[in-house]
């Protein structure tokens, strides 16, 4: 069993900043072995790719919305995903998932349909 858990989420006014972690754990899951990714859902909206990480951590890639505002890292020894986000303005709004992806170990993956484990997702919710 995987367990993937966000925190982090929160209301912040325009312009603001907020950090998302999500940590990943499991009796048989090595989090090395995984490629990382945030998703979000708006209300009435798909949910949509915001950004994903490699193993390592040196291989990243954001959705053009979000590119130069967040920014997303990882501890491996924490077992923690993280995504950093600044200059966050009202179309932000969403619950945001994080997941996990056994074959996006190398490659980034941007596709819900690439990732094996979801978390239940955390509300950022950013005020005009």
């Amino acid at each position: 069993q995987v367990q993937v858990v966000e925190s982090g989420g929160g209301l912040v006014q325009a312009g603001g900043s907020l950090r998302l972690s999500c940590a990943a754990s499991g009796s048989t899951f090595t989090f090395m072995n995984y490629g990382m990714g945030w998703f979000r859902q708006a209300p009435g909206k798909e949910r949509e790719f915001v950004a994903a990480i490699g193993w390592s951590g040196s291989s990243t890639y954001y959705a053009d919305s979000v590119k130069g505002r967040f920014t997303i890292s990882r501890d491996n020894a924490k077992n923690t995903v993280y995504l950093q986000m600044n200059s966050l303005i009202p179309e932000d709004t969403a619950v945001y998932y994080c997941a996990a992806g056994r074959r996006l170990r190398i490659r980034i993956g941007t596709r819900e349909g690439e990732y094996d484990y979801w978390g239940q997702g955390t509300q950022v919710t950013v005020s005009s």
